[in-house]
């Protein structure tokens, strides 16, 4: 799980650290507060795994138009 959170792959989907601490937080606090989980939660799963599973499925992201953040480029554009 705290490999998942070292991954380079995982920093570049949502443009870089900052902003996938930013987004685990807004995630979490959302699931704290009685959202659902966008993921199966297995048995023993804390918060943290069921955000970062989401992120890495592609079911949570950052919406860059509506927070003015500018979106990360895409590795593999030219």
């Amino acid at each position: 799980m705290i490999e998942d959170l070292k991954s380079e792959e995982l920093m570049k989907q949502v443009g870089g650290k900052f902003k996938l601490t930013a987004l685990i937080q807004r995630r979490i606090k959302e699931i704290v507060h009685g959202a659902r989980p966008l993921v199966e939660r297995e048995d023993g799963m804390t918060d943290l795994e069921v955000v970062v599973r989401e992120i890495r499925e592609g079911k949570i992201s950052i919406d860059y138009d509506a927070s003015g953040v500018t979106q990360p480029k895409d590795p593999k554009a030219k």
